[in-house]
């Protein structure tokens, strides 16, 4: 789910200052880690996901695109793109194309994401 800072409500609107809040934007229960990706544009981690279940992340993400923009398809199909200015939720199950050159930070429960980064680093010999 991705959304744009235009549409998240106005929570505070004071002169120099404007809090936006979104509630009920996802669930996460222990620990989160925090990631900032770069990725070139094509960049695809669809291929390096296999071997993982469904052949997909299996960690949910929740994060801001800096610049830029990617394509993250579920599970069930669907896509969405998210671009720079973008707040979003990824529910676990999904797999990510960068269109752009793009600047993404991600949180992320870390006992869902670390052996899924574990896995793209053995995919990739690293």
């Amino acid at each position: 789910m991705r959304v744009s800072k235009d549409d998240i409500p106005v929570k505070i609107g004071a002169p120099g200052a404007t809090a936006r809040q979104l509630s009920d934007f996802g669930t996460a229960s222990g620990t989160l880690g925090a990631e900032y990706f770069s990725l070139g544009k094509g960049a695809d981690i669809t291929p390096l996901l296999e071997g993982l279940e469904h052949d997909l992340c299996q960690s949910p993400h929740w994060g801001y695109v800096i610049s830029g923009a990617v394509t993250v398809t579920y599970r069930d199909g669907t896509s969405e793109q998210c671009r720079g200015g973008d707040v979003f939720f990824w529910p676990a199950w999904h797999t990510v194309r960068a269109d752009d050159d793009t600047e993404v930070i991600l949180f992320s429960p870390q006992d869902e994401h670390l052996p899924v980064m574990e896995h793209l680093k053995a995919k990739m010999g690293l």
